[in-house]
């Protein structure tokens, strides 16, 4: 599967993997970490401008993702996900492993469905509901789930607009398959056995007032990977990178000159 992307700057890798139904569009205002490294934003297989495939499971998505960054030989790189982007990241690691310097994951969790010994996540019948509320209408329903992901006040109007202009109206939408099959993902998918072997430094970011991955589920993730810390952003919701770019880029520019 070829993958499409742009890129920015030269130096060490960093990759950026975007979140359900979503592009490498998502993170526009991280194209001023350009001194940083080679920053390079991804499609992933039917969003943005990378074609549709068969089927979107994670092991689709990580094995894209391995074989992107064997494809461009990337070595010592930092692998930046967000939300389901954040699955796909850990999923694809072991396969990533010796080619990775570091990890950054936003907004995400290990399992997005609760269970009764993971009380971190949604419920499952939440996930059932995003589905039919999206054959029912998917253009109301998009637009309501990206609502969604911003707190009560936390942005004001130019913001809003910006965000909308450069980021959703600039990009291209994910084809629609690959938005209902990606929802199996989130109901199914669960990374938790593999967080102990993630034996490089990761940074974990999230949103305190998230209500899409609640904060309790990057807390889990903080805990259970053995070189992690949590950066929680007061008064956000699920996008930090959209709503706090400079606090954000200044974050991630200081883990990257860590590592």
């Amino acid at each position: 599967m070829t993958l499409q992307f742009q890129e920015t700057g030269a130096g060490r890798p960093v990759v950026f993997v975007h979140g359900w139904a979503m592009s490498g569009r998502a993170w526009r205002f991280q194209q001023e970490l350009q001194d940083t490294g080679r920053l390079i934003f991804l499609d992933m297989r039917g969003h943005g401008h990378s074609e549709p495939a068969p089927s979107y499971t994670i092991d689709d998505y990580a094995s894209d993702l391995a074989g992107f960054f064997e494809e461009l030989d990337l070595r010592d790189a930092v692998l930046v996900g967000w939300s389901m982007g954040v699955q796909v990241t850990l999923q694809a690691f072991p396969a990533l492993r010796s080619r990775l310097a570091g990890m950054v994951l936003v907004g995400g969790n290990a399992r997005y469905a609760s269970t009764d010994d993971y009380p971190h996540g949604k419920a499952p019948v939440e996930v059932k509901g995003m589905g039919l509320r999206l054959r029912r209408d998917h253009q109301k329903t998009m637009g309501d789930f990206f609502k969604g992901m911003f707190a009560e006040g936390e942005l004001d109007h130019d913001l809003y607009q910006r965000i909308v202009h450069e980021i959703v109206l600039g990009g291209r939408s994910a084809d629609r398959e690959a938005v209902m099959q990606s929802l199996n993902i989130l109901s199914t998918a669960d990374l938790r056995a593999q967080l102990p072997q993630v034996d490089r430094p990761v940074l974990v970011i999230h949103g305190e007032l998230d209500t899409v991955c609640p904060l309790a589920a990057s807390t889990y993730l903080a805990q259970q990977l053995p070189m992690a810390r949590l950066e929680i952003f007061e008064g956000c919701g699920h996008a930090p990178f959209m709503t706090r770019p400079e606090r954000f880029n200044a974050v991630l520019r200081g883990f990257i000159a860590g590592l």
